[in-house]
Order: C-alpha cells, then structure tokens, then sequence
C-alpha cells in the first residue's frame, strides 16, 4: 500500500497521464462525450478534453447513508433518480427498503435539483442515445458514483461507454469492466484506501470552483 502513497502530483497530473493511454483520435474523430462523475472528476474530465471540442457534463448524484451510521453509504441515486442498491450493506444493517427510497427521493428533491439549477441552469442532463460516453472520475473507493451513472446512462441506450480513472480497487474494476466497452486506468490497487491517499496535492472542489470549471466549459 505505501509504495502507491503520493503516486500522483496531482489531478492534472493524473489526468494528462491517462490522456497518454486514451486513443485520443479515436477521442476526437468520434466526438466522444465526457461525463465527470463527481466534482474532481469534472476538473480532470477538462484537462483530458484540452484543446478538443468533446461536451463536458457532469452527472450529478447523491449518497444515501445508513440511518444509523452517517459515514456509511448504502446507496446512490442520480439525477435521473436511477438508485444504485449496496444490497451487501442494506442486509447488515437491517435497513428498510422504504427508508432507501424515501431519502433517494429526498435527496433528489432537496439537493440534485439545487445543483441542477445552480450549475446547469435547469437544464437536464442530456440524452447519450447512440452517443460514445467517457466516464471520469479522479479515484473510485467503493465504484458507487461508477455505478449510479453507468445505470444512467446505459438506460439511455448509448453507442458505447468508457471509464477513464487513474486509481481504482481491483475488485470494483472487475465489476465494472462487466458493464463497460474498456476502462482506461493508470493503477488498479488491491487494498485501496482513501483516494486522497494516492495524490501529494489533493483538494475538494468548492461551490465557486465547480461553476469557474462549468463557465470555462461553456
């Protein structure tokens, strides 16, 4: 585990090592469509589109956690309201169904659509029918953001999805690589800790950094 410790400089770092084994004209000529999964994963998903006119979105979602424990993430629900169950976690701690779908919906209505309006000016997240989708993220711990969007958008039957991710567990990779054309990484690790574990500057992207990276996108 140590020897992964600070393995990355940084998120721009991260990102222009994983455009070296990205076919970026493949990338290009096909107008791939770059969909950031959390707000790191938008400020990598503009370095890998650099100067290319590829759409930039991101896809919004919300962790649903266990009643009685606040750290626990049992689910996740987009902002399609698509849920994505850890069926593993629900089981163990005797968690209602009824309770999952109430606070989805909660969510959903008090915080997504906040975003939704904040970030994207109400204007939903678009249709990846028949469209090439790249999927970014800056780390994958549990692979529950992966996941909640993959549900997404493979219900809006696209023409193919990608993951590009420079860190992820080896067991969540294995999951994933059952729902996705190919994952384009940099380190799969066996016992992954903390994303932020693997980057020697690592910072959370704020409300005013997210609509500076969504304005520059526009």
């Amino acid at each position: 585990m140590q020897r992964y410790k600070n393995i990355l400089l940084n998120r721009t770092d991260a990102a222009r090592k994983l455009v070296d084994i990205l076919p970026m004209q493949k990338f290009r000529d096909e107008k791939w469509n770059i969909v950031a999964v959390s707000r790191a994963g938008l400020e990598l998903g503009m370095t890998i589109r650099g100067k290319y006119s590829n759409h930039l979105d991101i896809l919004f979602s919300e962790a649903i956690m266990a009643p009685n424990n606040p750290e626990c993430e049992i689910a996740r629900v987009s902002e399609n309201e698509e849920i994505v169950l850890n069926e593993e976690l629900i089981n163990s701690f005797g968690v209602q169904y009824d309770y999952i779908y109430g606070e989805a919906h909660r969510k959903h209505e008090e915080d997504i659509l906040s975003y939704i309006y904040q970030y994207r000016k109400g204007k939903p997240f678009p249709d990846m029918q028949n469209e090439v989708v790249l999927l970014v993220d800056d780390g994958s711990e549990t692979g529950s953001k992966f996941m909640t969007a993959l549900k997404t958008i493979l219900a809006q039957k696209p023409k193919a999805v990608y993951i590009a991710v420079p860190l992820i567990p080896t067991d969540v990779l294995e999951i994933l690589e059952t729902f996705v054309d190919e994952i384009f990484f940099l380190y799969d690790i066996e016992d992954y800790v903390q994303t932020e574990f693997y980057y020697k500057d690592f910072n959370d992207v704020n409300d005013e950094e997210l609509e500076k990276l969504l304005e520059e996108n526009r």
